[in-house]
């Protein structure tokens, strides 16, 4: 993955989970958790009140955009047990997952796949939960 160097904020209960997964991992996502796990090291982990509100976190919905084809999509980054639970769900495990959780707003994210480097904007957090909180 090539992606820009960015801040990395993740919630206190997220952290928690996403740790979890790591742990309990299967060799098939051995390639995803160790990039989720070289994340997770550099991420600041934070009450739900301190995560800015143009940040990509667990749950949060987004619009992106492919630069290359011109298309746009929405995701909502889930946990791997809650894909097919929510509408245009993507896995934290998926390598777009991984690569979308801690980008924010305007942010163009760049990473290798089998055909070719992938560039995706993300044009808008339609959601994000951390909004929520009071």
């Amino acid at each position: 993955m090539k992606n820009k160097a960015r801040y990395l904020y993740i919630t206190e209960h997220d952290a928690e989970q996403l740790e979890h997964l790591i742990k309990i991992g299967s060799t098939m996502d051995a390639a995803h958790l160790e990039t989720l796990e070289d994340e997770l090291s550099s991420a600041n982990v934070v009450s739900p009140k301190k995560i800015p509100p143009n940040i990509i976190t667990m749950n949060s919905t987004v619009l992106v955009k492919d630069m290359d084809s011109g298309e746009e999509k929405t995701y909502t980054i889930v946990f791997p047990n809650r894909v097919g639970m929510v509408e245009n769900a993507i896995s934290v495990l998926a390598p777009i997952g991984t690569a979308l959780l801690g980008y924010k707003e305007g942010d163009l994210i760049e990473w290798e796949i089998p055909a070719g480097t992938k560039r995706l904007k993300v044009l808008k957090i339609v959601y994000q939960p951390e909004r929520d909180v009071a």
